[in-house]
């Protein structure tokens, strides 16, 4: 009984953190540059309407956190990514990587996007992929909140849980989700190759076919052809629709920590966009960093466009980044992710903190890290819920820590810019869970911001 009001009261939460955020936005007189902006671009003929789902994600709204924004004299600004459709981030990792994939014909329509996922890349994945007429299968660690892969299961996704194991094993869940990728092409060509033997034995029998008889079945399959929506253009993947038969289309594997399109998806898209909310007039951008994406696309975006603006790495336990950025090595070989197999509690967050450097990360370009605590986190997550009513997840929180340690650094008067990643709808069994959170000792005790005092 005390779990499930615990769950109604966190969604109860939500609900009013979401409007709350939505009557900021649409109601106050903007009185910044990021507001103007919001303001300004409907004026001038942004569209209000949006063509399907994938056109809905994006152009997210940048929250002033008040609460943080007074106690530092700062501005901190968070990138309300949780307001996506698919609830994340991920959603612009989802459709960059679909898209890039089907544009190289690496995935067709009908096809299966597999990926490895503690959670909001695989949701963003099962939520984007039917736009596109493709399957989803999701491999997840069995550590992760069961909430997610409920919410996983729900958007019609395939879904393993399988237990955490060093990315070294072949039954890491990333491992896993390449493997389901292979064995669906290779049942893709097994199909193939005995349409072609029934082909063949079609084509045999045609040869006694009167000509009449073969004109009126070329006839009816070019019928057939012009009505099968797998003929469409590939000019704009998301426009396309097919009927996946039950016959295999093959699969592809996202591969988020290497896959490139990650990294390409914020630097096109994401920061830009914060560019543009801020008029350029921003001073620092900190996150953490999982497959390093959102940082690495962000942070080069942003250098590009003036070289002053310091980029940082919020680090949570258990991760190795933060040794990588500011002494130059990953870990110690007792820290060594292919040495050990990973602790069942390196960290209460998820999604974020990694003991190896991906592709997607070497193209970050920061000016320095932080390290932050599993308490730094839950009671960071309560503070905003209790003074600005953002309801977020264990890596929001994480990255608000860094926000706040970016200002006492720098001083007031500078403008500092992070990420919402999600809501804590995601987090309830764990992150928001007294229990779970009283058996790990992190039960949150703090009235204020006392517990970041240096």
């Amino acid at each position: 009984m005390a779990a499930a009001t615990a769950a109604g009261a966190a969604a109860a939460a939500a609900a009013v953190s979401l409007i709350a955020c939505y009557l900021l936005f649409h109601n106050s007189t903007p009185k910044v540059p990021w507001g103007r902006t919001a303001r300004s671009s409907r004026v001038s003929g942004r569209r209000t309407r949006r063509k399907g789902l994938v056109e809905a994600i994006g152009s997210t709204p940048l929250i002033r956190i008040n609460s943080l924004s007074d106690a530092t004299g700062c501005e901190i600004l968070g990138k309300a990514e949780f307001l996506n459709p698919g609830g994340s981030v991920k959603d612009r990792v989802a459709v960059k990587i679909i898209e890039e994939a089907l544009e190289s014909g690496d995935l067709i329509c009908g096809g299966t996007v597999t990926e490895g996922s503690a959670g909001s890349t695989a949701i963003s994945l099962a939520t984007v992929a039917p736009a596109y007429g493709c399957r989803c299968h999701v491999v997840i660690p069995d550590d992760a909140a069961i909430e997610k892969s409920q919410i996983i299961e729900a958007l019609g996704a395939t879904v393993e849980r399988v237990r955490p194991v060093s990315i070294t094993h072949r039954d890491h869940f990333v491992n896993i989700a390449r493997r389901r990728a292979l064995e669906a092409n290779k049942l893709a060509a097994a199909q193939r190759e005995a349409n072609g033997a029934q082909t063949n034995g079609l084509a045999h029998a045609d040869s006694k076919m009167t000509d009449d008889e073969l004109a009126t079945m070329q006839l009816e399959s070019k019928k057939t052809q012009d009505n099968d929506p797998s003929h469409v253009s590939m000019d704009m993947p998301h426009s396309r629709k097919c009927d996946p038969s039950s016959d295999s289309k093959g699969g592809f594997f996202a591969d988020q920590f290497e896959n490139l399109a990650n990294y390409r998806a914020h630097y096109e898209w994401t920061g830009p966009e914060i560019w543009e909310q801020t008029k350029g007039s921003l001073h620092a951008f900190v996150a953490a960093a999982g497959t390093g994406g959102t940082i690495a696309g962000v942070s080069r975006y942003l250098k590009e466009k003036n070289r002053s603006i310091k980029c940082f790495l919020m680090d949570p336990p258990g991760s190795g980044l933060f040794n990588k950025v500011t002494r130059g090595v990953m870990y110690t070989k007792e820290e060594a992710e292919g040495k050990r197999l990973k602790n069942p509690f390196d960290t209460i967050t998820e999604g974020i903190g990694i003991n190896r450097v991906t592709n997607n990360f070497m193209m970050a370009e920061l000016d320095g890290a932080y390290r932050g605590t599993d308490r730094e986190a839950v009671e960071m997550s309560r503070f905003l819920l209790r003074n600005d009513g953002l309801f977020v997840g264990s890596s929001s929180a994480m990255n608000c820590v860094g926000a706040v340690r970016v200002a006492q650094d720098l001083g007031p008067g500078h403008t500092i810019v992070t990420i919402l990643c999600d809501s804590g709808m995601r987090h309830l069994s764990k992150f928001f869970n007294d229990q779970y959170l009283a058996d790990h000792g992190l039960t949150p005790t703090a009235t204020g911001l006392e517990f970041l005092d240096k």
